[in-house]
């Protein structure tokens, strides 16, 4: 009985290119949460919080964060089925596709309220 071990470090030059991505999807990432924090800090600051415009940012919010952690928790699980029948994945790949919905989301949120204000 053989099992296949992924490395721990990327070996090709296609592996070393997604451990490179996985860094700039990070970098995008902590950039853009970053601002889009910030941008709905100042909505809190300058709408009223009764307000129509806040309430629907608020539920998008809240649902957006919802969506990003269902659609994380499938990759992983994904992840996890596939080691139980032995196929591995290796963690620059996993981690990629891991982040993808939050940072697909974070991207558009940062533009979206950009233009609002």
């Amino acid at each position: 009985m053989t099992f296949f071990h992924s490395p721990l470090i990327p070996t090709t030059p296609t592996a070393m290119f997604d451990v490179w991505k996985l860094g700039v999807m990070t970098l995008e990432l902590w950039t853009t949460s970053f601002s889009t924090i910030a941008m709905r800090h100042g909505l809190w600051h300058t709408q009223p919080p009764t307000s129509a415009r806040m309430l629907r940012e608020n539920q998008r919010m809240v649902t957006e964060k919802l969506e990003a952690g269902m659609e994380t928790g499938l990759v992983w699980q994904k992840a996890m089925l596939g080691m139980m029948f032995g196929q591995t994945t290796p963690w620059w790949v996993t981690s990629r596709r891991s982040m993808t919905p939050y940072h697909r989301r974070s991207s558009a949120n940062s533009r979206r309220l950009s233009r609002q204000h």
